[in-house]
């Protein structure tokens, strides 16, 4: 193998086997480690080793013994990179009734405990501990959405930048690839420390005050302690910059110093995109998992991500603070090579599990006059109400859709992503001429069985809180699968999925979802109990009481019985 298609050494026999004398940069994850385009540390590893950077990764150190993981590649040349994986570490180990988990889909066999509690934070004290003078840079999920003042959950209580705690020299929010690129030049060129304050994307911790005349200054963490509703004034700014086509700079005041965060890249090119992808993936677990199962891994080996981002603004996910509101797509010839791809793969039968994203269905899409995207602000192009400048086309899509059909071994591509049906639909019915046919390809070609959506909620006040579309859109899109299911003659079943425990839902809202008749004959299995997550509206509610949109008080149910009483609320129904 060239240097640039090598295997990625996890360990010093490997590093050895390579016949290298130093490493660039050295990764440390709590994942274990699959070389495919889903995990964090795959792409940055591979995006790295493209422009001729040496990388090697340490899945899953063990923190609890004599350290010997963190030390035995020893330092790298250039810095040590952290995350935790593919999930915030507590949201991976704890349930919204803050029940410890059982397993753990991203380790072999899928046991548990593999990682530390707050992860990015531990692996960073340890590192800085054996190694103080070598740079650390901390990406991934939990840092991304840590990277400001924020509500944790798990301890009820606001925690200061995951920089603060952790002690990281930089942080890269977001996807990684390009302010990691250029960091990491940076880096290596001892380019001034003022210079490399100017990188998009990144932040970092400082002492004194912040010179900066241009920036957004948001209340101190510790204001925010002391004033819930300064940390919802706070949250609201933070969400408007992180929605907005050239956001400026965030400073937040913290202790004797300030979190320093920059404003992101422009959204990918297509061109970019694809560089992103066309890269030397294995797509399997490294060799020193000799086979052993890994839940996730089995979940997304024969998937297919199509574009990143969001649109659709829903207050209680993470997705656009962390990928962006922006789509940014593959080109139709990235993705279809990468299908002809799969039928070199071990175990590979013509089966897609997924060709998706985010959300499935907004492959390709944009602004008609994309100037008007670039001064806009608002969080969600889908609600209140989609926006007129959105161009809500299925028309790319099917297209994408026909010429997957036409590679060779390709049996059936479904759609296991997230679909919003109100980029198709209205209470009238189909929005453009692309919209009959998606969702009938979308239930015909692309569904194994049962086409699952999310309505979330039944009640509009509930709804309007979770910033999703009326439950008659719901009513409309059953009216119009059924009909479609009836005219082709196949058996397959709509399965919605629930949010229990959400700010302003209490009992009387979920009994009225129970009891709604537009649920009559689904089956009403797929109900998840609202959990508080760093940087979401929602979690600002719960938190604080408020809707940081408008400051008004919300109800919000925080006992955690009663709270696991709503999720419980009509399981016992069981089949409708």
């Amino acid at each position: 193998m060239g240097e640039n298609t090598y295997m990625i050494p996890t360990s010093v026999k490997e590093v050895k086997a390579l016949g290298w004398d130093y490493i660039d940069v050295i990764l440390f994850s709590g994942d274990a480690f699959i070389d495919h385009p889903s995990f964090g540390s795959a792409v940055i590893a591979r995006w790295l080793q493209k422009f001729g950077y040496r990388v090697a990764v340490v899945p899953q150190p063990n923190w609890r013994d004599d350290l010997r993981d963190f030390r035995k590649l020893g330092a790298p040349r250039l810095y040590f990179g952290v995350n935790a994986g593919a999930m915030d570490s507590m949201v991976n180990h704890y349930t919204a009734s803050k029940r410890l988990r059982s397993d753990d889909a991203y380790t072999p066999e899928g046991r548990a405990g593999q990682r530390p509690d707050y992860a990015v934070t531990v692996y960073t004290k340890i590192l800085k501990q054996i190694w103080p003078e070598v740079p650390v840079v901390i990406g991934g999920i939990e840092a991304s959405l840590r990277r400001l003042t924020h509500y944790d959950y798990w301890q009820d209580a606001l925690k200061p930048s995951i920089l603060v705690d952790s002690g990281a020299d930089w942080l890269i929010y977001g996807m990684g690839e390009r302010p990691i690129l250029e960091l990491t030049r940076a880096i290596e060129s001892r380019r001034n420390m003022s210079d490399i304050r100017r990188i998009p994307q990144i932040g970092f911790l400082m002492g004194g005050k912040c010179p900066l005349q241009d920036a957004v200054y948001l209340n101190s963490f510790e204001r925010c302690c002391k004033d819930k509703t300064a940390f919802a004034e706070n949250f609201h700014v933070i969400e408007t910059c992180a929605n907005m086509m050239h956001a400026p700079v965030l400073v937040e005041p913290c202790g004797k110093g300030y979190v320093q965060i920059n404003p992101p890249f422009p959204p990918a090119t297509e061109q970019e995109m694809d560089s992103f992808w066309d890269l030397p993936f294995t797509k399997q677990p490294h060799p020193r998992y000799k086979g052993k199962h890994i839940p996730a891994f089995e979940m997304i080996k024969f998937s297919i991500n199509t574009h990143r981002g969001c649109f659709g603004g829903c207050n209680f996910c993470t997705i656009a603070a962390h990928q962006g509101k922006f789509i940014q797509s593959r080109s139709e010839k990235s993705i279809i090579g990468e299908i002809k791809r799969l039928n070199d793969l071990p175990g590979f039968a013509g089966n897609i599990s997924d060709v998706g994203a985010p959300t499935a269905n907004m492959y390709g899409m944009h602004g008609r006059d994309e100037s008007l995207c670039a001064v806009c602000k608002r969080k969600s192009c889908l609600f209140p109400s989609p926006c007129k400048n959105m161009n809500r086309s299925h028309e790319r899509l099917l297209k994408l859709y026909d010429q997957i059909a036409d590679v060779k071994g390709i049996r059936h591509a479904y759609i296991g992503s997230g679909i919003r049906y109100d980029l198709f639909l209205d209470e009238k019915g189909f929005v453009d001429e692309s919209s009959a046919p998606y969702l009938k390809e979308l239930i015909l070609e692309h569904t194994s069985g049962r086409l699952k959506v999310a309505p979330e909620h039944t009640e509009d006040e509930v709804l309007k809180l979770m910033a999703k579309p009326s439950f008659r859109l719901f009513e409309r899109l059953r009216l119009e699968f059924d009909s479609i299911v009836r005219s082709s003659g196949r058996k397959c079943e709509l399965v919605p999925y629930f949010i229990s425990g959400h700010p302003g839902c209490g009992m009387k809202e979920m009994k009225a979802l129970s009891c709604n008749p537009a649920l009559k004959g689904l089956y009403m299995d797929q109900v998840q109990d609202f959990t508080p997550t760093p940087m979401t509206t929602s979690s600002v509610m719960f938190y604080t009481g408020l809707d940081p949109r408008n400051m008004k008080k919300v109800f919000v149910e925080r006992d955690i019985e009663r709270k696991r009483e709503q999720k419980s609320f009509f399981f016992h129904k069981g089949r409708r």
